[in-house]
């Protein structure tokens, strides 16, 4: 049951990062709405408006008709300016910073409200338009639908003026950055307090029965209490081996068992582990690690040689990072104190190394951004870290790029900032030793 919920609870993230998702909801309710104001004119709800309050009602057949074409006409242009700004929107965050920006931008809910709000409002006016009888007198006019579609078009010109002004914030690489610093440190700091009271302790599992997947797709989640379910049931301790967020392949070895499981069990095991073709920052930190530093190599890139963007992205890793310090390299899932599964993820070492790696090759060439850099390396040298070693492996990265940028820059004033990078990284290396 867990595991059902789990995958309703993704299939709907999933859909609700669809661009269509909340237009389409607008669209029904638009629909909805119509047959509604529809059989509420067949009861005489303008004709009571005509006797009591006739200055919410339009009396003639002909200037509703003139009306509601107007506003569909006005309605339809919007709406096709609008999802042209976000084509242009979309083909600009991927050629200027990165292509894993666009499903981010496209789920974002403010936009797709507003292109659901034209929609709505459009086939609202064509519904009640086709209500409209010219011939008929004031009482069968659906006057009331008819000042209804007034309003919702001076709706939809409201948003309209909203959709331009945010999609001009949305566009600046700062809002981005923010957006997924501010998604990957909630999920961080989520993994951190499942991590409190948990015990280190799990016993070796080299000598373990291991299984294979049976499937393809990006590893995203499992449910922690079906996991549990089933070691209590089976009398076992589990091993998974896959690393979330990472593509899988079909016949990888998937997790151990302390205990020999028969086919059937193995594969309603399996059966709990959700496979994905999509990467989700909400559920996978380190994509929003990929995603700042693939913007920090595009922005350094020759074709768009933008060194401030990449020093904004940089303060942005660098927090992200000192959060991830606080975190093991592995996690359990526990019941009464005692660990039952034992689940894998990208260690720091990786997660660093992943992120240094292009770094260095496209901002050794830029003294500033390098410093910029290393100033990111000795800072997280001062934090406090779950684990000592955190410090060394930061020391070791600074150290590649430092090398890196001995090799590129020639200069004799840049030469000496990198000596003196030098020292600062090994005077922090030597009291972290100490």
């Amino acid at each position: 049951m867990n595991f059902f919920l789990l995958k309703i609870s993704s299939l709907y993230r999933s859909v609700k990062g669809k661009i269509a998702f909340y237009p389409t909801l607008f669209a029904l309710l638009g629909l909805v709405f119509a047959f509604l104001m529809m059989y509420l004119e067949q009861l005489g709800i303008s004709g009571y408006l005509v006797k009591n309050a006739p200055l919410l009602v339009v009396n003639s057949g002909d200037t509703g008709l003139t009306i509601l074409s107007a506003c569909i006409t006005g309605l339809i242009s919007m709406m096709v300016f609008s999802f042209s700004m976000v084509m242009v929107l979309l083909n600009q965050a991927a050629s200027d910073y990165s292509p894993r920006l666009l499903p981010g931008l496209i789920s974002d809910r403010r936009h797709q409200i507003i292109l659901g709000i034209y929609i709505s409002s459009i086939l609202f006016c064509i519904f009640v338009l086709f209500s409209i009888q010219p011939t008929g007198d004031k009482y069968q006019v659906p006057g009331f639908s008819v000042l209804l579609g007034i309003l919702f078009t001076v709706t939809s010109i409201y948003a309209f003026i909203y959709f331009i002004h945010n999609i001009s914030e949305t566009i600046q690489i700062t809002n981005i950055l923010e957006k997924i610093f501010l998604d990957a440190r909630k999920r961080l700091y989520y993994l951190l307090e499942k991590e409190k009271d948990v015990a280190s302790t799990f016993p070796a599992t080299e000598g373990w029965y291991e299984y294979e997947t049976f499937k393809s797709g990006y590893f995203q989640s499992f449910s922690q209490n079906d996991l549990l379910s089933f070691c209590k049931k089976n009398e076992t301790l589990l091993e998974v081996l896959l690393i979330k967020g990472a593509f899988v392949l079909e016949g990888v070895p998937a997790f151990r068992s302390k205990k020999k499981l028969d086919e059937k069990a193995v594969k309603d095991l399996l059966n709990k582990f959700y496979f994905s073709r999509e990467e989700l920052v909400t559920s996978n930190y380190v994509l929003a690690f990929k995603q700042i530093t693939e913007v920090v190599v595009k922005a350094m890139s020759p074709g768009i040689n933008d060194p401030g963007t990449a020093l904004n992205a940089i303060d942005y890793l660098t927090d992200l990072l000192r959060i991830r310090m606080q975190k093991s390299d592995l996690s359990f899932i526990s019941k009464d104190g005692k660990n039952f599964v034992k689940t894998r993820g990208v260690t720091f070492k990786e997660l660093l190394y992943n992120l240094n790696a292009p770094m260095r090759r496209y901002c050794s060439q830029d003294i500033v951004v390098v410093q910029k850099i290393i100033k990111m390396f000795t800072s997280l040298m001062r934090q406090e870290t779950k684990d000592p070693g955190y410090h060394h492996i930061i020391a070791i990265e600074a150290k590649r790029l430092l090398q890196e940028s001995r090799s590129s820059l020639k200069n004799e004033a840049d030469v000496e900032t990198l000596d003196q990078l030098s020292e600062q990284v090994e005077l922090l290396m030597n009291s972290s030793r100490k």
